[in-house]
Protein backbone atom coordinates (compact mmCIF):
# COMPACT_ATOMS: atom_id res chain seq x y z
CA UNK A 1 0.00 0.00 0.00
CA UNK A 2 1.21 3.53 -0.52
CA UNK A 3 -0.42 6.81 0.48
CA UNK A 4 -3.70 7.15 2.35
CA UNK A 5 -5.70 10.22 3.29
CA UNK A 6 -7.71 10.03 6.51
CA UNK A 7 -11.20 11.47 6.47
CA UNK A 8 -12.52 12.99 9.69
CA UNK A 9 -14.52 9.92 10.64
CA UNK A 10 -11.55 7.62 9.97
CA UNK A 11 -9.34 9.69 12.28
CA UNK A 12 -12.05 9.47 14.95
CA UNK A 13 -12.39 5.73 14.41
CA UNK A 14 -8.62 5.33 14.74
CA UNK A 15 -8.60 7.14 18.08
CA UNK A 16 -11.60 5.09 19.21
CA UNK A 17 -9.62 1.90 18.59
CA UNK A 18 -11.17 0.74 15.31
CA UNK A 19 -9.02 -2.24 14.30
CA UNK A 20 -9.71 -1.90 10.57
CA UNK A 21 -8.51 1.70 10.44
CA UNK A 22 -5.56 0.95 12.70
CA UNK A 23 -4.44 -1.91 10.45
CA UNK A 24 -4.76 0.27 7.37
CA UNK A 25 -2.71 3.04 8.98
CA UNK A 26 0.01 0.58 10.03
CA UNK A 27 0.27 -0.79 6.48
CA UNK A 28 0.42 2.65 4.82
CA UNK A 29 3.72 4.04 3.61
CA UNK A 30 2.48 7.57 4.19
CA UNK A 31 -0.58 9.20 5.72
CA UNK A 32 -1.97 12.50 4.50
CA UNK A 33 -4.15 14.71 6.69
CA UNK A 34 -5.97 17.48 4.84
CA UNK A 35 -6.32 20.93 6.37
CA UNK A 36 -10.06 20.52 5.73
CA UNK A 37 -10.11 17.40 7.92
CA UNK A 38 -8.19 19.25 10.64
CA UNK A 39 -10.78 22.03 10.51
CA UNK A 40 -13.61 19.51 10.87
CA UNK A 41 -11.77 17.88 13.77
CA UNK A 42 -11.38 21.22 15.55
CA UNK A 43 -15.10 21.90 15.07
CA UNK A 44 -15.78 18.61 16.83
CA UNK A 45 -13.22 19.32 19.53
CA UNK A 46 -14.87 22.65 20.29
CA UNK A 47 -18.29 21.02 20.45
CA UNK A 48 -17.24 18.16 22.71
CA UNK A 49 -15.35 17.39 25.85
CA UNK A 50 -11.60 17.27 26.28
CA UNK A 51 -10.63 20.02 23.81
CA UNK A 52 -7.06 20.35 25.15
CA UNK A 53 -6.40 16.61 25.11
CA UNK A 54 -7.91 16.16 21.64
CA UNK A 55 -5.84 19.04 20.30
CA UNK A 56 -2.67 17.61 21.89
CA UNK A 57 -3.42 14.15 20.46
CA UNK A 58 -3.89 15.63 16.98
CA UNK A 59 -0.67 17.64 17.19
CA UNK A 60 1.22 14.52 18.29
CA UNK A 61 -0.31 12.42 15.50
CA UNK A 62 0.73 15.02 12.92
CA UNK A 63 4.37 14.80 14.08
CA UNK A 64 4.60 11.03 13.56
CA UNK A 65 6.97 9.80 10.83
CA UNK A 66 5.11 9.30 7.58
CA UNK A 67 2.26 11.65 8.51
CA UNK A 68 1.91 14.78 6.39
CA UNK A 69 -0.37 17.79 6.99
CA UNK A 70 -1.48 19.20 3.63
CA UNK A 71 -2.91 22.72 3.29
CA UNK A 72 -5.15 23.84 0.43
CA UNK A 73 -3.16 25.38 -2.39
CA UNK A 74 -3.69 26.47 -6.01
CA UNK A 75 -3.59 22.89 -7.33
CA UNK A 76 -6.11 21.74 -4.73
CA UNK A 77 -8.44 24.56 -5.77
CA UNK A 78 -8.21 23.60 -9.44
CA UNK A 79 -8.97 19.96 -8.69
CA UNK A 80 -11.82 21.02 -6.37
CA UNK A 81 -13.42 23.00 -9.22
CA UNK A 82 -13.18 20.05 -11.58
CA UNK A 83 -14.58 17.54 -9.06
CA UNK A 84 -17.41 19.86 -7.98
CA UNK A 85 -18.40 20.47 -11.59
CA UNK A 86 -18.40 16.74 -12.43
CA UNK A 87 -20.57 15.99 -9.38
CA UNK A 88 -23.00 18.79 -10.26
CA UNK A 89 -23.25 17.64 -13.88
CA UNK A 90 -23.90 14.07 -12.72
CA UNK A 91 -26.49 15.23 -10.18
CA UNK A 92 -24.57 13.56 -7.35
CA UNK A 93 -23.39 16.45 -5.22
CA UNK A 94 -21.77 15.76 -1.87
CA UNK A 95 -21.05 18.04 1.12
CA UNK A 96 -18.70 20.86 0.11
CA UNK A 97 -15.98 19.97 2.63
CA UNK A 98 -15.95 16.46 1.21
CA UNK A 99 -15.33 17.86 -2.29
CA UNK A 100 -12.22 19.56 -0.85
CA UNK A 101 -11.15 16.31 0.84
CA UNK A 102 -11.60 14.40 -2.42
CA UNK A 103 -9.55 17.08 -4.20
CA UNK A 104 -6.73 16.57 -1.70
CA UNK A 105 -6.89 12.80 -2.19
CA UNK A 106 -6.57 13.24 -5.97
CA UNK A 107 -3.78 15.78 -5.57
CA UNK A 108 -1.76 13.55 -3.27
CA UNK A 109 -2.46 10.34 -5.21
CA UNK A 110 -3.93 8.94 -2.01
CA UNK A 111 -6.56 6.35 -1.24
CA UNK A 112 -9.26 7.90 0.94
CA UNK A 113 -10.01 6.16 4.23
CA UNK A 114 -13.59 7.09 5.10
CA UNK A 115 -16.92 5.67 6.22
CA UNK A 116 -18.92 8.12 4.06
CA UNK A 117 -20.43 6.21 1.14
CA UNK A 118 -21.18 9.38 -0.83
CA UNK A 119 -17.49 9.50 -1.75
CA UNK A 120 -18.27 6.58 -4.07
CA UNK A 121 -20.02 9.16 -6.29
CA UNK A 122 -16.67 10.82 -7.04
CA UNK A 123 -15.52 9.22 -10.29
CA UNK A 124 -11.95 7.98 -10.16
CA UNK A 125 -11.52 8.51 -6.42
CA UNK A 126 -9.79 5.57 -4.76
CA UNK A 127 -11.67 4.69 -1.56
CA UNK A 128 -10.58 2.03 0.94
CA UNK A 129 -12.30 -1.30 1.00
CA UNK A 130 -13.04 -1.22 4.75
CA UNK A 131 -15.99 1.14 4.54
CA UNK A 132 -18.30 -1.53 5.95
CA UNK A 133 -16.18 -2.08 9.11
Amino acid sequence: MSTILLDTNAYGAFFSGNESVLSYIIEAESIVVSSIVVGELFAGFHGGKGFSQNRADLRLFLTKPGVQFVPVDWETAEIFGEVKNRLKTAGTQIPINDVWIAAHAFQMGAKLVTFDKHFLNVAGLRVWEGMES
